[in-house]
């Protein structure tokens, strides 16, 4: 049986119900399959949201940002966060405007993250940054000196308090609209990969990784 996660108050899908998702198996794979999160919070009376690269490890979200970040003051007691994963899978389109859709599938984790002091947890989040992307890259780069570590802090968001909606299927016009002579379909939307370009002061003699070459974003 699939393992349902505890749904609260706050993470409980109100509008559009039937899209809700609790599998805890479910929501995992929409947050391993995204590459950027957005996280809200409050800072000084003001409300932001701001865009960056996360990474699931087991039941906590790690998610990064510069020390001197507005998002990191008084961190120290715990932040207070939103944090939301969305992927687009296709436009609906349907014979109204009004009916007009996306399919999607989307998560929002609640909760109040903690900043990583350890450094072992720190430098093993890092690497799950970098192996959510492209497997491999970690061992091939330089990976982060004493001085990198201090300008970054790292966040862990567990994930007890989450849910996700998702939107399948096809067209859903009213009953009166089916007869209109409009076309209506789906236009299918995927994260598609371009060939590798070199850098310009990379070492010819050096051959392109083959997970670069054959990178493949986890939904295609």
């Amino acid at each position: 049986m699939p393992e349902n996660v505890a749904m609260s108050e706050r993470t409980r899908i109100v509008r559009e119900a039937v899209r809700a998702v609790y599998d805890r198996e479910a929501i995992y794979k929409i947050l391993d399959e995204g590459f950027v999160c957005h996280v809200g919070f409050n800072a000084d009376g003001q409300t932001f949201v701001i865009p960056t690269m996360y990474a699931r490890v087991g039941d906590a979200i790690y998610f990064h940002g510069s020390a001197a970040s507005r998002m990191l003051r008084g961190v120290s007691a715990g932040l207070n966060v939103c944090i939301t994963v969305t992927l687009s899978d296709g436009l609906v389109l349907a014979r109204s405007v009004f009916n007009h859709s996306m399919n999607y599938r989307s998560v929002v984790a609640l909760g109040n993250a903690a900043i990583v002091d350890e450094p072992a947890e720190k430098l093993a989040a890092l690497r799950a940054f970098s192996e959510k992307i492209l497997p491999g890259r970690w061992n091939d780069a330089r990976q982060p000196n004493e001085k990198e570590l201090k300008a970054t802090s790292i966040l862990r968001l567990p994930l007890s308090e989450v849910s996700a909606k998702v939107r399948v299927g096809g067209v859903e016009d009213d009953a009166e609209d089916y007869a209109l002579s409009v076309w209506a379909g789906i236009v299918p939307l995927r994260l598609v990969a371009g060939a590798p370009i070199r850098d310009e002061r990379c070492d010819r003699s050096l051959a392109t990784p083959e997970y670069a070459v054959n990178f493949r974003n986890l939904g295609s």
